[in-house]
């Protein structure tokens, strides 16, 4: 079933974020500091991604973050594969 979302120009810069970081899963901060997009834009298009279907998420694990202390959990994301075909044709009809 295709994945419906409203694809908006920072909707396409997160797709495409997380597609060129693709198979490996990134953080939120990473998307943010690479889109230029606030937090109040950037993560309810990771939430609308994500129930739609298109992206997954997961929290890091509690060791991983209390190697840097002081430092907040980190949730990283990842496309699934609708969200990969998705990103694909958002960059295709982006180019035209």
């Amino acid at each position: 079933m295709p994945v419906m979302l409203r694809m908006t120009h920072p909707t396409r810069q997160v797709l495409r974020v997380l597609l060129e970081a693709d198979p490996e899963p990134t953080f939120g901060t990473i998307v943010q500091k690479i889109t230029g997009l606030s937090t109040g834009t950037l993560y309810p298009i990771l939430e609308r991604l994500e129930f739609r279907g298109a992206a997954t998420s997961r929290w890091e694990d509690v060791a991983e973050m209390e190697k840097e202390p002081g430092r907040p959990r980190r949730r990283y994301y990842s496309l699934t594969d609708a969200g990969r075909s998705l990103a694909r044709e958002a960059e295709k009809t982006a180019a035209l």
